[in-house]
């Protein structure tokens, strides 16, 4: 691997400050792109689907733990497997308690799901040391329905937004356990999916805030400025902090 080449420090300070006005411009429009996903419609969610914990049987209200929000991260770990998703175990391993309790404290809950039956789970996050929830939606349609389980027989495959005939066009095969995460919200007219995000998607975590942007209630930084109200904290920034 090649390594940078070596210049005097004023080359250096005129490449970086080029480079700073396009990560720059990067913020701006993540923030932009963050504000539209928090104005994405809603669907409700109808369907009565069933998970497997360590207390038995919860509904996908039960998994919200009382909080108004959950984030679910769709963990590969198909039932006949013995071993979770190396990829996904790599990531599962950034999931400290930290994050979850600033998730708690913004109302919100994480949770892993997987298809395969909960005694696997246990004895795997077991025996990674994972405090993490995780549960089984084994025997449900969960996986089906918000597509990271794909299977002709059971329903129409469709990932990423796409369906089987155009994943089949990108050279792979529409079947199998693929990852993601899904973000719903609680309110008293019932339980509503506001968001999925899948394949590489699913790799910008950033820690809790970036979980966050992905909710419909964001991360919940709403304020109020003498010149009117902004969207959060981050929108008041100076310029030249961001």
């Amino acid at each position: 691997m090649s390594l940078p080449e070596v210049v005097p420090h004023e080359e250096w300070l005129s490449a970086r400050t080029e480079l700073l006005t396009r990560e720059k411009e990067l913020t701006r429009m993540r923030d932009r792109l963050v504000a539209d996903r928090r104005r994405l419609p809603m669907e409700k969610v109808d369907k009565d689907y069933r998970f497997t914990g360590p207390d038995g049987e919860l509904s996908l209200e039960d998994l919200f733990e009382g909080r108004r929000q959950l984030i679910v991260v769709h963990f590969m770990f198909a039932p006949d497997w013995e071993q979770g998703c190396a990829s996904c175990t790599a990531g599962a391993e950034e999931m400290s308690p930290g994050h979850l309790e600033h998730l708690r404290a913004r109302d919100t809950t994480l949770v892993y799901v997987s298809r395969a039956p909960y005694p696997k789970l246990a004895r795997y996050r077991a025996e990674r040391g994972w405090t993490f929830p995780w549960y089984s939606s084994h025997g449900s349609d969960f996986n089906y329905d918000f597509a990271v389980t794909l299977d002709a027989s059971v329903t129409p495959p469709s990932y990423n937004y796409r369906d089987g005939a155009e994943i089949r066009a990108l050279g792979f095969d529409p079947a199998g356990e693929f990852p993601g995460r899904s973000a719903f919200l609680r309110t008293d007219d019932g339980v509503f999916h506001t968001y999925s995000v899948y394949a590489r998607g699913t790799e910008t975590i950033g820690g809790s805030y970036y979980l966050l942007d992905e909710t419909a209630l964001g991360r919940q930084e709403e304020w109020e400025e003498p010149k009117g109200r902004v969207e959060s904290a981050r929108e008041a920034t100076p310029d030249f902090a961001t």
